[in-house]
């Protein structure tokens, strides 16, 4: 069994738990149902991007706890400040120390920022999840979903008006995409092995659909890193660990981006 194997599971758990305290129409009445979200896809393509998006992430299973101090709402306003084009931001606690805590925290700091509900996406409940807490848009995981699950989940993030960014490992997750799918995520790192390959956007980014929106996932930790991937069609780029190791994640953000 594998570590998304393992956390899968769990999640399959944590999902049956809260559908028994919390219906889906109850989340329908958060007030952040009420709200219009903003859109990555757009953000990522305004002039002038700098094309980062930043994590509040504390702690990972590769690399265990990165930063147990960090307060999302100063994190994340740092990050803003910095001028990133959005902001991700975890949920799952068991394996990543997030939270819907932190996710409505991060929205109502950051009102006009696209902010990704990160998580491991399995059940349409999750969905409505996202858009209560404030999420703009959602991430399903290719490795984790059929075709068909992906499909449904993805009908889902658009009754809701939230967008969909898509991550991807290899050339055989790529068939599972849909026309529904807004975004797509190339992640560096081997879900079995935790072994991060840069070129792994690379490669894939040449078989991917041309008019669509590309961001790479996991090991960028360098200027170089972005520029390189910049020449590769890529628009966005996912960090969280290069940040939040620091003592002042904003700082480090804003230092980062004023060297792209």
């Amino acid at each position: 069994m594998t570590i998304l194997d393992e956390i899968n599971n769990n999640k399959q758990a944590e999902i049956a738990d809260a559908k028994s305290k919390i219906s889906q129409e109850e989340l329908k009445l958060s007030p952040f149902f009420k709200r219009k979200t903003n859109s990555l896809k757009a953000a990522l393509n305004a002039d002038g991007a700098s094309g980062i998006i930043a994590e509040f992430k504390t702690k990972s299973p590769s690399k265990g706890m990165i930063n147990e101090t960090a307060e999302v709402t100063e994190v994340t306003s740092g990050y803003v400040a910095a001028g990133v084009s959005g902001l991700s931001v975890l949920t799952d606690h068991n394996y990543f120390g997030g939270s819907f805590e932190n996710l409505a925290k991060a929205r109502m700091t950051n009102p006009k920022t696209p902010i990704l509900r990160k998580d491991f996406m399995l059940d349409p409940y999750q969905v409505y999840e996202a858009k209560a807490h404030g999420a703009d848009l959602i991430l399903l995981i290719a490795a984790s979903l059929s075709k068909e699950e992906m499909l449904r989940l993805s009908e889902t993030a658009k009754e809701l008006d939230l967008e969909i960014l898509v991550e991807v490992h290899t050339e055989e997750e790529i068939e599972k995409l849909n026309p529904l799918i807004d975004l797509v995520g190339v992640n560096n790192r081997n879900l079995k092995t935790f072994e991060v390959d840069i070129e792994n956007s690379v490669r894939l980014s040449k078989l991917l659909p041309t008019d669509m929106i590309r961001i790479s996932e996991s090991g960028l930790s360098s200027v170089d890193n972005i520029r390189y991937l910049r020449k590769a069609g890529f628009n966005g780029f996912l960090m969280g660990e290069n940040f939040m190791k620091t003592e002042d994640p904003g700082k480090a953000c804003k230092e980062f981006i004023a060297c792209i």
